[in-house]
């Protein structure tokens, strides 16, 4: 496993696509967080890092299938994954190798954003005066949501060996599993089932981490997530045989 993780650690870092997806994320949040005027924190009047929080999740959406888009359709389109799966490393290994090395990208994508808080932290007027166990809670939950995308994106490409499909489609599940269910719910169809169907979601559970309180069950969801779309993954990759 820790062979395809840095295989697939150098081939992103060798390719422009990831470096040009991460400068693009970190250009969108800057603008949102300090230059458009209706989200700019300079036009808060109090020091919040919520408008961050708030878009990076879209701009998740769009970035990180572009990172994973590639993890297996290339493979399956040079028809690599045969040469791979021959060598001694069950598919979950594999799987895994290619996810961790996702979400390591998704973690440095994110990191530079702390020079945002900590502008912030010494720019209030009172300085520290920002609610850092709730920056905390939410980076948390920025970290718990890139890993459900990247779950997803490497699901995608499993499914196509062509990578824009891929990644059409990656875009789509996310946008469904974070807002569909949310808006679906607020049609106010089912009565009280419709807060079970905004829960089936991604954004109740983020944004209740978001909040800085740890609850158990928005733990368990996320990791529930992940290991639904790994399996899946793995039963698509087990298909080949078949």
């Amino acid at each position: 496993m820790y062979t395809i993780f840095k295989k697939e650690i150098s081939a992103f870092l060798s390719s422009l696509i990831a470096y040009i997806a991460i400068v693009i994320f970190l250009i969108v949040l800057g603008l949102f967080v300090w230059v458009f005027p209706d989200t700019s924190v300079l036009n808060y009047g109090f020091s919040t890092l919520d408008s961050l929080f708030n878009i990076a999740p879209w701009v998740f959406m769009f970035l990180i299938p572009a990172i994973t888009m590639r993890s297996f359709s290339e493979e399956n389109k040079t028809g690599t994954i045969e040469l791979l799966t021959t060598r001694p490393i069950s598919d979950i290994q594999i799987i895994l190798g290619k996810y961790f090395a996702g979400l390591v990208l998704v973690f440095f994508a994110i990191l530079p954003t702390l020079i945002y808080y900590f502008s912030i932290y010494q720019l209030g007027s009172i300085k520290g005066n920002i609610d850092s166990g709730a920056v905390i809670g939410s980076y948390i939950g920025l970290l718990f949501l890139g890993a459900c995308f990247v779950a997803v994106g490497i699901f995608c490409s499993a499914m196509s060996d062509n990578q824009i499909v891929a990644f059409i489609i990656a875009v789509f599940l996310c946008f469904i599993a974070y807002s569909g269910f949310e808006s679906f719910s607020q049609l106010d169809l089912f009565g009280r089932v419709d807060d079970f169907v905004a829960k089936l979601g991604i954004s109740s559970h983020y944004l209740s981490i978001s909040r800085g309180v740890m609850d158990s069950r928005d733990v368990f969801y996320f990791m529930s997530f992940i290991v639904l779309f790994i399996l899946g993954t793995k039963t698509k990759l087990a298909s080949r045989k078949w």
